[in-house]
This record gives C-alpha cells, sequence and structure tokens, in this order.
C-alpha cells in the first residue's frame, strides 16, 4: 500500500519542513499540501535538512477533496473529544487495520491539520478512520512536525515491508459501499436520522475485504426486493 502524508493549510515554514524531514527519515516519500504556500519559504528547507527531494516534489491542491482525488482510506488526525460518532484508533491500532487493507486497496492517506485549528467538521467527513496521539498533559502541546514524526515511526514497517499487490478492481469497494448505503436510506426514507446515516458511513472503514464484499451482496439482494 502506498501511503501520502497530506497537510492542510499549513502555517509555518518549519512545521513543513520537519513534517518532511520525519517523513525522510522514516522512509517515506509523497507529501500534498492543501491551501498553503509555507513550503516555498526559505525556512522550510533550512529545517527539512536532507529531505530537499520531498519538499521538490510536493503536490498542492486547493481542497482536502481535490489531495484526496486518488485515494482509497483515509486516515485523519484529531482530538478524540472530537470523534462524534467516528470510530478512533490510536497509531499503534492503525498498524493491523492498515496491514489488512494493504490486500486490496491501493493508496491510503494520513492527513494533518492546521496548527491552530486542525481539520474542520466537513474535512473530518472526508476520513474513513479518525486517529490522534494519546497525551497525558490537560493541555496538549503536540507540534505538527512532532506529530507527524509519530505516525511515520509507527507507521513505517507498513511500508517497508515487502509490496503487496492489492486485488484491484473497477471501482473503489469501500466508496461504492458508501454510495450504496446512502442511496438505501434514500429509499427507505430514513436518509434524515443523521445519527443513523453518520454511524453507518463512518464505520465502513472498520470493515475488512471479506465484510464488504458480503454487504455488497445483501445491499444487493435488498435493492432487488426494493425494486419490485
Amino acid at each position: 500500500m502506498h501511503l501520502t502524508i497530506v497537510l492542510v493549510a499549513p502555517a509555518r515554514p518549519e512545521n513543513v519542513g520537519a513534517a518532511a524531514r520525519a517523513m525522510k527519515t522514516m522512509g517515506f516519500t509523497e507529501l500534498r499540501i492543501v491551501d498553503s504556500d509555507a513550503h516555498l519559504q526559505p525556512a522550510a528547507r533550512w529545517v527539512a535538512h536532507g529531505s530537499a527531494d520531498i519538499l521538490d516534489n510536493i503536490s498542492t491542491y486547493p481542497t482536502l477533496e481535490a489531495a484526496l482525488h486518488d485515494v482509497d482510506f483515509t486516515v485523519a488526525t484529531t482530538a478524540r473529544s472530537r470523534a462524534k460518532f467516528h470510530y478512533y484508533a490510536t497509531p499503534a491500532e492503525l498498524m493491523p487495520l492498515l496491514e489488512e487493507k494493504a490486500g486490496w486497496l491501493t493508496r491510503a492517506a494520513l492527513v494533518f491539520g492546521r496548527e491552530d485549528s486542525g481539520l474542520s467538521n466537513e474535512e473530518l467527513a472526508l476520513a474513513d478512520i479518525l486517529t490522534g496521539v494519546p497525551m497525558v498533559a490537560d493541555y496538549p502541546s503536540l507540534n505538527l512536525g512532532q506529530a507527524v514524526m509519530v505516525f511515520c515511526y509507527q507507521l513505517a514497517p507498513l511500508i517497508q515491508q515487502r509490496a503487496i499487490q492489492p486485488a484491484v478492481s473497477d471501482e473503489n469497494q469501500l466508496q461504492a459501499l458508501r454510495v450504496r448505503v446512502s442511496a438505501l436510506l434514500q429509499k427507505l426514507d430514513v436518509a434524515d436520522d443523521e445519527k443513523l446515516a453518520d454511524w453507518l458511513q463512518q464505520r465502513i472503514g472498520l470493515l475488512q475485504q471479506r465484510d464488504t464484499a458480503m454487504l455488497h451482496r445483501l445491499l444487493h439482494d435488498i435493492e432487488k426486493k426494493l425494486d419490485k
């Protein structure tokens, strides 16, 4: 599985440089940036020290949605208190989850939010799984570069393993399942049940390949019955 790091609107070039350095140290190569040019400032390159190739190959996007255009599975970092109904995993818990996904999905993204305000609710809604770094302090002070290093260190074994060739299909089965679930809720006239819709959509990211295939079969049967 190819794992891309995405920084949303980073304000400080030093943080971008620190993130690039952390990535390089742990073997990550692809960095995408949303709504920021901080990486173009000299301070980013000073801090990056030895990882200029990552800065030179950064791809930029106007929105997070655009940055995730080719991503099959998205992990977004946030504070646990903002998780709402979303499944929340610690960095250690992400490893087995992503190892399973590597067998049938091609590209994942790990998204980090703004230094001062993190990710918006709309941006969090684009994620399959939420994660964060458990901290003892009442007021967390982990900066962006440190956070990137924590996750890159934790997930480095995933990209260092011998590459697994996923069984590629014509469409992202998780995304297709989301679409089918939304359509079914509309057909059943319960789409306005926000809690139910959120619970269903946000737990789809936990499904393994076999579970996803079985749910597609079940939804197919339900759709056939409803159409009669």
